[in-house]
């Protein structure tokens, strides 16, 4: 049995977690730009969030993505704001540690099914957006290790 009255009551808690997500992002991001210098940060969380579009939870997790590694936020604090277990714990997933190597890391997004969701949008998002040689590089292997290969046309 669901701790929900109905399905309309959950519906109705995912969508204020991904509206609180996206204030948290906004207020972390706030001042920080992307690469270019002109574009405000927090478009590129926007635009994970909109890949995910439909996933509410996936939503909440692609505002907050980078939340953890680029802010002085912490999982306390998403936890403190009412966020789910299960969001703040992708999130978690998503953030980069030392000294946590690249393949390292990609392995424990695998796991998760929500941050893997989310990692593939990111990196989606980021070679939609002037990627240096490097970045194609790394994104393409990087897909290529949270994709399943069974999905994967031949």
């Amino acid at each position: 049995m669901s701790i929900f009255a109905s399905d309309e009551s959950r519906v109705v808690l995912e969508e204020r977690w991904v509206l609180l997500a996206r204030t948290i992002a906004q207020t972390a991001h706030q001042g920080q730009f992307r690469r270019d210098g002109a574009t405000p940060y927090v478009c590129h969380p926007e635009e994970v969030a909109r890949r995910v579009a439909g996933d509410r939870l996936a939503e909440a997790v692609a505002w907050l993505h980078d939340v953890l590694e680029d802010t002085s936020t912490t999982e306390a604090d998403l936890r403190a704001a009412g966020l789910p277990a299960e969001v703040v714990d992708a999130v978690s997933r998503l953030t980069k540690r030392e000294p946590l190597d690249y393949e390292a890391y990609l392995l424990a997004v695998r796991e998760n099914p929500l941050a893997r969701k989310v990692k593939i949008a990111d990196m989606l998002a980021n070679l939609a957006d002037h990627p240096t040689d490097r970045q194609i590089v790394k994104y393409a292997k990087g897909l290529l290790a949270l994709v399943p290969p069974d999905t994967l046309v031949r």
